[in-house]
């Protein structure tokens, strides 16, 4: 009834201390409540927001264990922090709140304080708490799509937490450099654009190390390229997507569909470049180009792009009037790593294999 007034005056419902001297009855149910001073402060010591006081005329005798006799949150976690020997409590400033009513509790208790440090909430952009409709929510969602572990950690470390100007930090650094003394108190706000740009930093610096290639390529894009419909990708061509593409994609996703060539021949191609590049004269071309390639050794990107250097010497082109459709040929667009380097992933037979079925969409005179 006394909630019911409150709530109909748009007054919160606290409680008035009626019961405060009533002794404890046996068979009667009854609520255990802790008992506030009547005067004074409370000051929680937080090591992200410094001495935060609270006035005990605010808090009123908040219940320890129910009626029906289950215990409330705020005991629990008392209870459980020094069961547990917990020495620091690292929580979001939403239970800021409650902190001056667990420090009356561990007094009451005479249970020793731990640290209390309540670090700034991550907003999304529009400023509000994160939630669905923000995008993804865990942890597994964030690895669905493409993101390295490298990356989270390195990227929610950094929110509300600097060191200097320094934005990439490996594990042992964040061990090594993070204190709570410099997390600040101001929220912060999730940007999925800066993840992608520090997902993708990860991905091109673990691709220059040989183990984190191989782990990159055969235990983390694999899944992704088999989604696609790719059974079994090679390792060599998974290890060669990683290290061309990773400047280029933002996401392991991302980098999977670019890649597709590497796995499959093309099903089509570019329409527009199709139209410009396959004239009449580019047939007598890739006859002389198919040639050339059929006896050359070795099959590196060097002796690759100097085969095709001089074959357009003889012809009478520039250079990348050989390279466009040779990369419309062997990736089905006209935008890809250099073409050299991936003809020597790809080998020479199914280099040769694309450039003929490429051959026969070019019209002859």
């Amino acid at each position: 009834v006394r909630r019911a007034a409150a709530q109909a005056r748009g007054e919160t419902f606290r409680y008035d201390g009626r019961c405060r001297d009533l002794p404890l009855r046996t068979g009667v149910p009854a609520a255990l409540r802790l008992r506030i001073p009547d005067s004074g402060t409370t000051v929680v010591s937080d090591l992200v927001h410094g001495e935060v006081t609270f006035d005990r005329a605010t808090l009123d005798d908040w219940i320890l264990v129910r009626s029906d006799g289950t215990p409330t949150y705020n005991f629990c976690v008392v209870v459980d922090d020094v069961t547990m020997k917990i020495t620091h409590v690292i929580r979001g400033n939403d239970h800021l709140s409650n902190t001056p009513k667990q420090i009356l509790c561990y007094e009451a208790l005479g249970y020793p304080l731990p640290v209390f440090a309540h670090i700034p909430m991550i907003l999304g952009p529009d400023r509000k708490r994160l939630s669905k409709r923000h995008g993804a929510t865990s942890v597994l969602t964030f690895r669905d799509e493409g993101f390295l572990a490298e990356a989270m950690v390195n990227y929610f470390a950094r929110l509300g937490w600097a060191h200097g100007d320094q934005e990439v930090f490996t594990r042992d650094e964040l061990i090594r450099l993070f204190d709570l003394r410099q997390v600040g108190a101001t929220p912060a706000i999730f940007d999925r654009t800066k993840l992608e740009w520090l997902n993708q930093v990860w991905m091109k610096r673990l691709a220059e190390d040989p183990e984190g290639l191989t782990r990159l390529a055969t235990r983390q894009l694999a899944p992704h390229v088999e989604g696609l419909g790719i059974a079994a990708p090679r390792a060599e061509l998974l290890q060669a997507a990683v290290v061309n593409l990773g400047e280029r994609s933002k996401t392991l996703v991302e980098m999977a569909r670019k890649a597709r060539f590497y796995f499959e021949d093309p099903t089509d191609y570019d329409s527009t470049a199709l139209g410009k590049l396959a004239s009449p004269a580019l047939g007598p071309r890739l006859d002389r180009l198919l040639a050339r390639l059929a006896s050359l050794e070795p099959w590196t990107a060097t002796e690759l792009e100097g085969a095709a250097r001089q074959l357009a010497s003889e012809l009478g082109v520039k250079l990348v009037d050989l390279a466009q459709p040779i990369r419309l040929a062997l990736t089905g667009e006209t935008a890809s790593p250099p073409i050299f380097g991936i003809m020597a992933d790809l080998g020479r037979e199914t280099t040769l294999r694309r450039l003929r079925r490429f051959q026969d969409r070019v019209p002859r005179a």
